[in-house]
């Protein structure tokens, strides 16, 4: 009796190691990934802890050094106003990613809730389904721009506005996976045993749609950042003169022939930040569904 429960915990040690093995070798295949996660990462970090380092305000004007090049006193150059242009990016960075998170976290979290119910009940799928099908018909940035004329400048509104105009697109995804997992066999099995209709639809159908949120929320994340700058740089996003990568980006519209650094580096930092996680969210759909992984190599 003891051997046979010695090669059972044996096996089952051996075939948790494969498991290990087998995500280690597909983590570091994904090479998308992690150089978008290391990327990403390394934004964050700085957009946190040099602003926190280097107490320099990043509004401080100071008019005899107006549009200076870089150098080794501003590493970016300086603006118009003779800003320092490399604190005003690291603060921009914090605004866009305050607001990437907030949107992302935000929109996932309504779709979850609007496609879970919509794939379960009908009367909710046609009402729930319908709406999100308008919101989508409107092109998102006229869309955010018309929610923030009505709503007035500001972070909250900005969060708001690219909220609605995301959910409806999360909510699609998480419907079309959560109804395939409502024909399975275990989701039947289930309501055939009296399971009520909130233990199916968080206990069963909830988890099969965590690995296509987790993506969408990377690409989600990337689409907010783009929108945020867009705005700002339109002039209904963030209001000036916080710093934000649109605002510095319309800001330098006016000098951009004279201090071509006051739009390069702010730009540079927008296409960065995107494609670190279009990157990761590709790495990610990789990794979550090795299946997408081997179409795409052959």
């Amino acid at each position: 009796m003891m051997s046979n429960k010695n090669k059972n915990s044996d096996l089952g040690a051996s075939i948790l190691r494969e498991q290990r093995l087998l995500r280690r070798e597909r983590l570091l295949s994904n090479p998308g990934l992690i150089i978008g996660a290391c990327v990403f990462l390394l934004i964050v970090l700085a957009a946190i802890i040099i602003p926190a380092v280097n107490k320099t305000d990043p509004n401080a004007m100071t008019v005899t050094q107006r549009l200076q090049p870089p150098s080794a006193q501003h590493i970016f150059g300086t603006d118009e106003f003779g800003r320092d242009l490399f604190i005003r990016v690291l603060y921009g960075a914090r605004s866009s990613l305050i607001v990437g998170g907030a949107v992302a976290v935000l929109s996932c979290l309504l779709g979850t809730i609007i496609g879970v119910y919509a794939s379960y009940f009908k009367v909710m799928d046609h009402i729930l389904m319908r709406i999100c099908d308008g919101l989508i018909a409107i092109p998102g940035i006229l869309l955010a721009i018309a929610l923030m004329a009505a709503l007035g400048a500001s972070n909250w509104n900005v969060i708001l506005a690219l909220t609605i105009v995301y959910t409806p697109s999360v909510a699609r995804v998480v419907r079309s996976s959560a109804m395939v997992t409502k024909n399975q066999t275990y989701v039947e099995a289930a309501k055939v045993q009296g399971a009520t209709n909130r233990r199916i639809l968080w206990k069963l159908i909830l988890p099969s749609v965590i690995s296509p949120l987790t993506v969408q929320a990377s690409f989600i994340f990337a689409q907010a950042i783009l929108s945020e700058a867009s705005l700002s740089f339109l002039g209904a996003g963030i209001p000036a003169p916080a710093a934000s990568w649109g605002n510095i980006l319309q800001a330098s519209k006016q000098v951009v022939q004279k201090a071509a650094w006051t739009v390069i580096f702010p730009g540079g930092a927008v296409i960065l930040c995107v494609l670190s996680l279009s990157l990761l969210g590709d790495g990610l759909r990789d990794y979550l569904d090795p299946r997408t992984a081997g179409r795409r190599r052959k």
